[in-house]
């Protein structure tokens, strides 16, 4: 029987199928504001599972996940006391999000150790893992759109703009100006702080990059080694068989 992962996130969050095999087929999102019994009951209709696994940034819609999901078979959130199957070299554990303990377990499955997660979500997310493995911290910055939406809301002049790739770094209008900046811009955060955690980390780490805005950042990043959009719920997955198989 299958387990139900939920990634509930600031903006979105997602729903997938897992078994001890890995992820499914199936899968399902809602905003996140939009959460409630109602919206859970019709996203999740039809999916087969036996237990749920969740790892959540949102303490008020992680209580409603609990509420509705308590009485559909055993529920695991998902924290520094699971079994991610690595140590943890970090002074307050409590303190690490469950989404970024997510993106280690995956990472650690998927692409092994030494590796850096980037996620590239509200805020954008560096997770390191050592070659021990443990997980030993990370970097947490603005994401892409709370860095290119801040513009718009507090200057006068400045429009509300798409997030894609300029085509040239000298822009030829407003719009084109402020992609530029976005865009290299954030392509600048990003290599400098892989460049500061290289230095610090012993091995030849490998750098993931998952999230809603990674493939557009990791088209000119050539230190990102890979995109792996299913990393968060991996790593759920493979928590929820160390979890749910021990039982």
């Amino acid at each position: 029987m299958a387990w139900l992962l939920i990634d509930n996130s600031n903006t979105r969050t997602k729903f997938a199928l897992g078994d001890h095999e890995g992820l499914k087929a199936w899968r399902g999102v809602l905003s996140t504001a939009e959460i409630s019994e109602e919206t859970l009951e019709a996203v999740t209709q039809g999916a087969d599972y036996s237990a749920i696994a969740v790892c959540s940034v949102v303490p008020e819609k992680a209580a409603i996940l609990k509420r509705f999901f308590e009485s559909r078979g055993p529920i695991h959130f998902l924290s520094h006391e699971s079994p991610l199957g690595m140590a943890i070299d970090y002074p307050q554990p409590a303190q690490i999000g469950a989404d970024r303990l997510a993106n280690a377990a995956g990472a650690l499955t998927r692409h092994g150790a030494p590796v850096i997660v980037v996620d590239f979500g509200t805020a954008v997310t560096f997770d390191v893992i050592s070659a021990q493995p443990a997980y030993c911290g990370g970097v947490i910055a603005p994401g892409l759109g709370a860095m290119s939406g801040y513009l718009p809301q507090k200057t006068a002049l400045l429009p509300a703009i798409e997030l894609e790739e300029p085509a040239t770094a000298i822009g030829k209008s407003t719009t084109h100006a402020m992609q530029a900046g976005a865009v290299f811009g954030y392509r600048g955060l990003v290599r400098e702080i892989i460049a500061r955690i290289r230095m610090e980390l012993p091995g030849n780490a490998r750098i993931i990059a998952t999230g809603g805005d990674a493939e557009l950042i990791a088209r000119g990043l050539p230190e990102i080694d890979e995109v792996d959009p299913d990393i968060t719920l991996d790593g759920l997955c493979q928590v929820a068989a160390r979890v749910f198989l021990a039982d």
